[in-house]
């Protein structure tokens, strides 16, 4: 749409995301939290132009956050991203400066224009919600219009991770027209095309991207170096930015300090380990400053690809277009996961984010290697075992202890996993990936919604140590 809204069907039908719905470019420091937001609040700003208000009417917004949204919507600047959303800001051209002043001020007011009349927001309009709220998904925000104090206009948003939003009661996207050449909604339906066909899987991720976008394949190309080159400005701001991160932890940054390191210790056989640390969390430190990143698929997990595809680059010297295969062979797990599981840390825990990252790392590293697609497969399901039942309990609302440190991990244990995919024969493996989403699905259902972005349990309640 042309608003910037987008609505994406949750677990319906065939597969029909572009890389680049995945792949997002925003301001971190949460793409639940901020990037969703402030697509919502565009969305809303667009819907109520049309509304006639009376001159003389008293105007006002309120903007309701529930669930982790309002747990820890201050911590992930979820304020700002509904303030910047109703201004008329978007992720992708938002100058992250001006997005980090906003609400700096108690006495921060900013004007909104609707059609004929004008109305002032600032904090005030934001109500934290800490009840209970009855909606399909726990990331909801409501916006409200009122004149006089009745209600002229509202409507409610879903933040369903990776900055997807979901408007209630939208109809007109339920179902994408487009259906792509090979329609696919598992990994066992997608094998079978490639079987049937005898193509590759970047031939079929690549023919269903021109049909799903729209756009031919050079266009494609450029738009994925595009999210490459903003990735690896993420990493190499990282690799040089000192002192402390933003908030109330003081958190100080370690990307550089490790970058020295691997440095100093480049003829040592773990060095290429310190090097991938440096790069996931450089990028990561950058996401926690509240500056541009990828989302992948979302802005908490945007330390682990970037920190590989840069390693990939500057190490294993693969050249452009194998890394963009790679970003494919990455998308097509992404996409697996996000439609039968979610890449929510409010629905899955941080499973559900650094757990998809690693899994579709890990699956670029296979494929990067030249692996086929049983052992692509091997890899992320590996990926994802191994981060079964991971919380999401961020220190203060921060998305910095643990988070900072899980994007390395989860590098670490996609290279691992590619490692463990690639000795043996893959059809000796027991478990699918298709198996594997469902128990990552079902374990995110069973799990307290205290570990689940809320920073009501967990290493949050160690907040006083820190």
């Amino acid at each position: 749409m042309s608003t910037g809204y987008q609505h994406q069907p949750m677990n319906k039908g065939v597969i029909t995301t572009s890389v680049f719905d995945l792949f997002k470019i925003g301001p971190g420091p949460s793409s639940s939290h901020t990037i969703g937001p402030m697509k919502a609040g565009y969305d809303f700003l667009q819907r109520i132009q049309s509304i006639f208000l009376e001159e003389g009417t008293e105007l006002r917004i309120e903007i309701h956050l529930y669930g982790s949204l309002s747990a820890t919507g201050k911590g992930h600047g979820t304020d700002r991203a509904v303030i910047a959303g109703i201004l008329g800001w978007q992720p992708d051209t938002v100058d992250p400066q001006a997005f980090t002043s906003l609400l700096q001020h108690p006495d921060s007011s900013y004007t909104v224009y609707i059609g004929n009349r004008t109305v002032q927001v600032d904090a005030s309009s934001i109500l934290f919600q800490k009840g209970r709220y009855d909606s399909p998904h726990p990331n909801t925000v409501i916006f409200k219009l009122l004149a006089d104090g009745f209600r002229v206009h509202e409507e409610e948003y879903y933040s369903v991770g990776g900055g997807f939003v979901v408007r209630k009661g939208d109809k007109s996207d339920r179902q994408n027209p487009v259906v792509p050449p090979y329609p696919y909604s598992t990994m066992k339906e997608l094998k079978a095309h490639l079987d049937a066909n005898k193509i590759s899987l970047i031939e079929l991720m690549m023919a269903n991207e021109v049909a799903i976008s729209g756009l031919d394949r050079k266009t494609i190309n450029r738009k994925i170096d595009d999210i490459i080159e903003t990735m690896h400005k993420a990493v190499k701001r990282g690799l040089k930015s000192k002192g402390e991160l933003p908030g109330s932890i003081r958190l100080r940054r370690k990307a550089p300090v490790l970058y020295a390191q691997a440095k100093n210790s480049a003829s040592t056989s773990d060095s290429f380990m310190v090097f991938l640390n440096a790069y996931c969390m450089a990028a990561s430190e950058e996401n926690a400053a509240g500056n541009m990143v990828v989302t992948a698929p979302t802005s908490g997990a945007s330390g682990v690809i970037p920190g590989v595809t840069y390693l990939l680059k500057h190490h294993y010297h693969y050249d452009k277009q194998k890394i963009r295969e790679g970003m494919l062979a990455a998308a097509a797990v992404g996409f697996l996961i996000k439609h039968n599981a979610s890449i929510s840390g409010a629905e899955m825990g941080c499973m559900g984010e650094i757990g998809s990252a690693s899994a579709m790392a890990a699956a670029m590293l296979a494929h990067c290697a030249g692996k086929n697609i049983n052992t692509i497969e091997v890899a992320a399901e590996i990926a994802i075992e191994h981060h079964l039942g991971m919380t999401c309990d961020p220190i203060g609302g921060y998305v910095q202890i643990p988070c900072i440190e899980r994007n390395a991990m989860g590098a670490i244990k996609a290279y691992n996993a590619y490692l463990i995919a690639s000795s043996g024969n893959p059809n000796d493996q027991k478990i699918s990936l298709d198996s594997v989403i469902k128990v990552m699905r079902a374990t995110g259902r069973d799990m307290s919604k205290k570990y689940k972005e809320t920073s009501e349990a967990g290493l949050a309640l160690s907040a006083t140590e820190c």
